[in-house]
């Protein structure tokens, strides 16, 4: 090994790490870079072997009511048959005419499913499965419920607060629609 080599990396490793390189023998000179080699090594393996590392990170989006069907089937059938916002796009569709672009997407905010937000309603055309206010305006996303089958993923246990991002007092009034947790869906 060149020597001229050996001693400008010797001097830069050494002056990074703190300690000396004159007077050090080239053995134990050897042995303390192999034993940082083999600690950043050991590092590196750790820090990648927890999953949240290699993994790459879940995330929770949007996919309809039909979703929910397979293990929900008695809720989705009388979701489906008693609470308005099963069929909540057809509301826009009533209304849309003398409508700006704009005033049509407020719409959807509340007539359509998560709209955005991530993995939420884009368009008829794109996301069709989410044109409906469905079991996840309540439930929140589903995709990771659906894939774990956990609830911990779901919202469970649903509060007044969530109906009335939608159905705010002027609203309410505008529309003579007042909000009631479950509203015949359960």
């Amino acid at each position: 090994m060149d020597v001229d080599f050996y001693n400008k990396n010797c001097l830069i490793l050494s002056g990074f790490f703190g300690f000396q390189i004159s007077g050090m023998n080239k053995k134990i000179h050897n042995i303390y870079i192999r034993i940082w080699w083999f600690a950043s090594c050991l590092l590196i393996v750790f820090l990648f072997s927890f999953p949240s590392f290699a993994e790459e990170k879940k995330e929770n989006r949007y996919m309809g009511s039909d979703s929910c069907k397979p293990c929900h089937e008695t809720q989705y059938i009388s979701f489906k048959s008693h609470a308005r916002k099963s069929r909540s796009f057809e509301s826009i569709q009533k209304m849309k005419k003398g409508l700006t672009e704009d005033e049509i997407h407020e719409c959807y905010t509340c007539h359509t499913l998560g709209y955005g937000k991530p993995g939420g309603f884009i368009s008829l055309e794109k996301t069709p499965e989410l044109k409906n206010a469905g079991c996840e305006v309540c439930h929140g996303p589903g995709k990771i419920h659906i894939e774990t089958e956990d609830p911990a993923y779901i919202i469970r246990n649903v509060t007044i607060n969530i109906c009335q991002e939608c159905h705010i007092e002027e609203r309410v009034k505008a529309f003579r629609y007042k909000p009631i947790i479950y509203a015949g869906s359960h």
